[in-house]
């Protein structure tokens, strides 16, 4: 029996309102954009997926889905390599924090998932079912992301306030948050809304040995929860190698924690934090391709890559898997 056709794609880029998130480069914009993808077969399904925004990534998608409509979805790996090499030649970048210059990954990894989620629902299955070997548990941990949120009304940019609101959550999210008290008040709301378990802190905003006294809190506070930090590398060696032996034992990874110096890659930089503090070390900076997660794996630079599926697409993500299970890392 033949699976259905695509018979149409549509591309809706969509803005969403945002806190005054702190990173390293500064504070996150009142909006977030992204890009939106709806595919609708034969049968009457469609299928949703969602990349990053901007107009790059959503001229690209456009031109693909030339390609799509027509396309049973039973194909949808040949549709993928097909994209692959009409998008082969897209150099369109979208800055250097994320590391991640391409636009081609994020338009393939839209039509992907979008295909997946036609595929399941022909097959009256979940995508789990549909990727790898197969669905291998039945639920997972959830993990709560902190950030250090600045004070929106120093601004005069239009960031969301929801002080009436009477979801603690949504009151919380958009406070200032940078010290302890705070950060704990937000990971409190976070647990109470979501139930999460475990906790990330974006850090690189603060002084390092400040954001390690936070972490130690939020261990303290939260016993028996997963706590780790990422500061996007931008602590230097010597200064993650001292604080970070000080909170070895409520550290369940450092993500990213330091980068390039002083004429050595970040890769070597990451590998010598790993021999100096035995500290897992998780990444999406330093491996978001092959060629990367070879030479992170031969430097013994990483525990945990994290196959973000805007790197690598879904099915990636479950390659970048198996990979660490062949070196063992999980």
């Amino acid at each position: 029996m033949k699976t259905p056709k695509i018979i149409s794609a549509r591309i809706i880029p969509v803005a969403g309102r945002d806190s005054m998130l702190l990173n390293l480069s500064g504070a996150h914009a009142p909006w977030f954009t992204r890009n939106l993808l709806l595919l609708e077969d034969s049968h009457g399904n469609c299928g949703i997926s969602e990349v990053p925004g901007g107009i790059a990534i959503q001229k690209s998608m456009e031109t693909a889905a030339k390609f799509a409509v027509g396309w049973e979805i039973g194909a949808y790996r040949t549709l993928l390599a097909r994209l692959d090499h009409e998008l082969s030649s897209d150099s369109e970048q979208r800055g250097l924090q994320t590391y991640d210059l391409r636009v081609g990954v994020h338009v393939k990894t839209a039509y992907e998932a979008a295909c997946l989620d036609l595929m399941g629902k022909f097959m009256e299955l979940p995508v789990a079912d549909l990727l790898g070997q197969g669905r291998v548990r039945a639920e997972i941990p959830v993990l709560g992301y902190l950030f250090f949120v600045g004070d929106a009304a120093k601004s005069a940019l239009n960031y969301r306030t929801e002080a009436g609101s009477d979801n603690d959550w949504k009151v919380v999210r958009n406070l200032p948050a940078l010290n302890s008290e705070e950060i704990i008040r937000q990971a409190n709301a976070a647990r109470a809304e979501y139930g999460v378990s475990h906790f990330k802190l974006k850090g690189g905003v603060l002084d390092t040995i400040a954001e390690v006294e936070i972490v130690s809190d939020l261990a303290a506070t939260f016993p028996g929860c997963s706590i780790s930090i990422d500061p996007n590398g931008c602590w230097s060696l010597k200064a993650a190698i001292n604080v970070a032996r000080e909170i070895r034992d409520v550290l369940a990874y450092a993500e990213d924690p330091c980068g390039a110096e002083d004429g050595y890659s970040n890769r070597e930089i990451m590998a010598e934090f790993k021999r100096a503090t035995h500290i897992r070390t998780a990444t999406n900076m330093i491996a978001t391709d092959w060629r990367e997660l070879a030479h992170a794996i031969t430097l013994g630079a990483v525990d945990i890559p994290l196959a973000d599926p805007h790197f690598w697409t879904m099915e990636g993500a479950i390659c970048v898997g198996q990979v660490c299970a062949a070196h063992g890392l999980v």
